[in-house]
């Protein structure tokens, strides 16, 4: 049995170790991660499931970034250890935080991801939205408001990570 819980500094090291367990070598020199160099992420959103020994087995986190003028946030990266894969960790870390995440008053999530996974979420291929190369622009998908909204994703600047 799984629970989430917000991630503690304490976890951090847990939770990159996981990243590195479940994508590829070099997962750091994706443009994605250009948008989080010295950006924290936004510690009320950044989840993980645990069991009942406390360990990891999913975790997600968030990132602020710009879009024009407006405030979204970056979805990733989420990852389940692959012993826990198929249980459901991964959707529940998605519609737990995507759902805080639109109740805190971020009105909008984008992502880089598949299509079909992440449209069981509600998330929809943004096409007027560009994300730094060399990102396929086919897999930047977003939840919440988006109308009327084109533009290049770029760094946060705020303060404190907050819309």
């Amino acid at each position: 049995m799984y629970h989430l819980r917000q991630e503690t500094p304490e976890d951090w090291w847990a939770v990159e170790d996981l990243y590195d367990l479940c994508f590829a070598p070099g997962r750091e020199a994706l443009s994605s991660y250009r948008l989080r160099d010295d950006v924290p992420p936004v510690a009320e959103l950044s989840t993980v499931a645990v069991d009942e020994d406390n360990i990891i087995g999913g975790a997600i986190r968030f990132w602020p970034v710009r879009v024009s003028d407006k405030a979204a946030l970056l979805l990733g990266p989420v990852a389940v250890h692959p012993t826990r894969q198929g249980e459901g960790l991964g959707g529940a870390l998605i519609r737990d935080t995507t759902a805080r995440a639109l109740e805190q008053g971020w009105d909008r999530i984008l992502l880089v991801g598949d299509a079909p996974y992440y449209g069981k979420f509600g998330f929809a291929h943004l096409p007027d939205i560009v994300m730094p190369p060399p990102t396929n622009p086919a897999r930047v998908l977003g939840l919440g408001d988006w109308a009327d909204l084109s533009g290049r994703v770029k760094k946060w600047r705020g303060p404190d990570g907050m819309p």
